[in-house]
């Protein structure tokens, strides 16, 4: 068999075409690995009969659903590239990757065709998509689209020539950067089979799991479950978006043994929780990544004979890098473990050198499931990747027997509820607003989200408001991205350089929000 990621869709409805490949818990759908892969070689015979050819980018703007799964792995048999989108994101931010990538083709779900509606309203000026597909009921199709069902029903069910395989893209996902605009990672068949074969040699995943997938599958801490999933024969019960109650109930009712969730998300599901009423028997253990877990969760969960595996990964390492092992989640509570089966992990100083135990340095990563690159950036290439080591920017000490405890975060990245928001994006919005000469965003504690953007200013006009500010970011940014408050100063500490000094910032404004 070739090495096409796609192809493992292909191989598991021929061995096992009757086990249960996806419960899609929004629209109460299941479907076996045999219907699953009719249902992927439909669409990916579609997009090829539609003009795609190998290393085409195709954008799927989609929330977590079959038809996701479905053109993930069709794509990915017949050459295709998929672009997954963060859905959160506003037009002008989906029109710059949709640009950078140079799709052609969208597949958009009914939540988001407002926004969809007005990138194609702007023409070739925002996007070069020539092709929009609509996944939802035919009713709500707008008449410049075509529906997802309907171009299911005219192709053929036949499995397509696969056309991709090694080192030919498989997908691009874009992720934000230091300097405000969002970078594609590139991950080829090869690097991604290496994310999953590192997986399920170090996780404890077992053939017949029922992995829960609560978070976005435009996360590779998503994607790479769900792939790995497959790859173990296992079933993947797939939730539309976060629910802190329906997943307790989703545990129960569909025998969910393993999953992943973001510490905000464990801390939100704690306060839900109904011992006499929800059954949580089956479940092994919950991975959870995105920040570092607060001991006292690792603490209450295991109160509750729930394991919490800590996970470190990045998007650049296709998701794996450290994971804690089951003998030790609550032994070394707070460690996120030690490297992957096939992967290595040091921590460096300055100069390169490793450090020893309790000694800061930044985390380097080392294997085969490291990213091809930068899609369109090989001068940021070049910078993180050297000598095959991705330097993460990632801050961490070791213990004295060589477990990995993260710290903290050299470019200043901010993680709110499991996403990353970096604050050049912010003070890009902020610094353009009337009445401000300069600004620094900085993360501050959050009980909700675990961090919070903060945005500090030094006003040009006295009589510019918080709420001018706040106006600004919801026009151009994210809700995730926007900062939930702002304070005035004088000026903002700065190194001869002219670099804010945001250890400083932090120090002067450590109160968290509530």
């Amino acid at each position: 068999m070739q090495n096409n990621v796609g192809l493992h869709l292909t191989k598991r409805a021929e061995l096992m075409p009757d086990r249960e490949a996806v419960f899609d818990v929004a629209v109460d759908k299941r479907f076996t690995y045999r219907e699953l892969n009719e249902r992927s070689n439909r669409i990916a015979n579609a997009l090829v009969d539609g003009g795609v050819s190998p290393g085409d980018r195709v954008a799927l703007l989609l929330m977590n659903s079959h038809e996701f799964i479905e053109a993930f792995y069709g794509l990915g048999k017949v050459g295709g590239v998929n672009v997954a989108l963060n859905w959160r994101l506003v037009a002008d931010e989906l029109s710059f990757i949709l640009g950078d990538s140079g799709a052609e083709v969208m597949l958009f779900g009914t939540p988001f065709a407002e926004v969809v509606s007005e990138l194609h309203a702007r023409g070739a000026e925002a996007t070069a998509i020539t092709r929009w597909i609509h996944v939802g009921d035919a009713a709500d199709t707008p008449d410049w689209a075509e529906n997802y069902e309907a171009v299911l029903a005219a192709a053929s069910i036949d499995e397509p020539e696969a056309a991709a395989s090694d080192d030919d893209l498989f997908f691009i996902m874009y992720t934000s950067g230091t300097t405000g605009l969002p970078k594609g990672v590139m991950h080829s068949h090869s690097t991604t089979l290496w994310a999953l074969i590192t997986a399920s040699a170090t996780a404890e995943m077992r053939k017949g799991d029922r992995y829960l997938i609560c978070l976005p599958l435009f996360h590779v801490g998503a994607l790479n479950p769900l792939m790995t999933t497959v790859y173990q024969a296992g079933t993947c019960v797939i939730m539309r978006e976060f629910d802190p109650v329906r997943i307790w109930e989703l545990f129960g009712e569909e025998k969910i043994t393993v999953t992943l969730a973001v510490p905000a998300a464990l801390q939100f599901m704690l306060t839900t929780l109904d011992k006499d009423k929800h059954d949580y028997s089956t479940l092994r253990w919950v991975m959870s990544g995105a920040s570092p877990v607060p001991v006292n969760l690792i603490e209450a969960y295991a109160g509750m004979g729930i394991e919490i595996h800590q996970v470190y990964g990045l998007t650049e390492t296709g998701g794996p890098a450290c994971l804690i092992d089951p003998d030790n989640a609550i032994k070394r509570a707070g460690s996120t473990g030690k490297g992957f089966f096939h992967t290595e992990v040091k921590i460096v100083d300055e100069d390169g050198n490793e450090v020893g135990a309790d000694e800061p340095g930044e985390v380097y990563v080392r294997g085969p499931h490291i990213m091809v690159g930068y899609w369109n950036r090989p001068d940021a290439t070049e910078e993180s990747v050297v000598d095959g080591w991705l330097h993460t920017g990632d801050i961490a000490v070791y213990d004295e027997d060589g477990y990995v405890y993260i710290q903290d975060r050299v470019k200043d990245m901010i993680i709110s509820g499991g996403e990353n928001v970096y604050p050049a994006e912010i003070e890009n919005v902020i610094v353009g607003v009337p009445g401000v000469r300069e600004t620094a965003v900085i993360g501050v504690p959050s009980e909700k989200w675990g961090e919070s953007p903060l945005a500090v200013v030094v006003r040009e006009d006295e009589s510019l408001s918080e709420e001018a500010i706040f106006a600004a970011c919801q026009k151009s940014l994210a809700r995730f991205k926007q900062p939930v408050k702002v304070e005035f100063i004088d000026a903002i500490p700065r190194n001869p350089t002219g670099k804010a000094l945001k250890r400083i910032l932090r120090d002067q404004f450590p109160e968290g929000v509530a």
